[in-house]
């Protein structure tokens, strides 16, 4: 079915809507992330309304997996316990089909890492959030929107490609984010935070693209909005974690800023 490249203002009523479902229901959030990220993901996904969780043991991850609503994968510290907790993970989703999201920090440092994120991708995501050198090794080509949109539309997934400029793209659809500011560059775990915001908008939107936009517009939102606070990136930390949890309607359709 053909989607055209949504409107600004559908764009961000769609991410409202999003932010709305969010609130209403709490979806559950397993997250299989990094260690200096554990922390600040958590608390994002709590600030937002939903119920994170973040155990790595492989006899338990299944049942924690099952009993949420969506799955965030992040592959920042590769280590053995997290890879054996991944496999367990993705096969545990994909047999409830549950929405997962690959995050493939730090691919363009470890070919061992990079490989192993092509696996992943095989198993079909609903969605992949990455930056530009990230894109470039796992798609052996330059980052660009038409070929980010080309590899989005052979693997049938979304793709969050976060930057100055943010691009979705889900091989039919694009749409730009232009929110945000470099004080995000600065904290330690913001990609990692926007990935699991992207599972939390797939566990109550079931459009991958929607959910994608959604996710980065109100995380650059919430970014510009924390930094009118912040007096560095210390106080910033703290600043967005509450600009996310004060955002609402209002505040996303008088700030957001999306284009096609």
């Amino acid at each position: 079915m053909h989607h055209p490249t949504p409107a600004r203002d559908d764009a961000i009523e769609a991410a409202c809507g999003v932010l709305q479902r969010l609130r209403a229901t709490r979806p559950r959030v397993h997250c299989i992330t990094n260690t200096v990220a554990q922390n600040f993901t958590a608390n994002a996904l709590l600030a937002m309304g939903c119920v994170p969780s973040m155990t790595l043991a492989p006899e338990e991850v299944a049942a924690f997996v099952t009993g949420a609503q969506a799955l965030m994968v992040n592959l920042g510290t590769f280590d053995a316990e997290r890879r054996a907790s991944i496999d367990i993970a993705v096969r545990a989703a994909a047999e409830r089909k549950l929405p997962w999201v690959l995050d493939p920090v730090f691919i363009d440092r470890s070919a061992e890492r990079a490989a192993f994120a092509r696996q992943l991708v095989a198993l079909r995501p609903a969605a992949l959030r990455l930056n530009a050198t990230e894109f470039a090794a796992l798609g052996g080509t330059e980052t660009a929107p038409g070929t980010v949109a080309a590899f989005a539309r052979a693997n049938k997934l979304a793709i969050a490609l976060s930057g100055e400029t943010d691009l979705v793209a889900d091989g039919v659809r694009t749409l730009r984010a232009e929110n945000g500011h470099p004080l995000m560059a600065r904290v330690t775990a913001m990609g990692c935070a926007a990935s699991a915001l992207v599972a939390a908008s797939l566990a109550v939107e079931a459009d991958a693209f929607c959910a994608a936009a959604a996710a980065l517009i109100v995380i650059g939102v919430a970014g510009e909005r924390a930094a009118t606070k912040a007096r560095g990136p210390g106080s910033f930390a703290v600043a967005i974690l509450d600009a996310l949890d004060s955002l609402d309607d209002e505040t996303l359709r008088r700030h957001a800023r999306v284009a096609p």
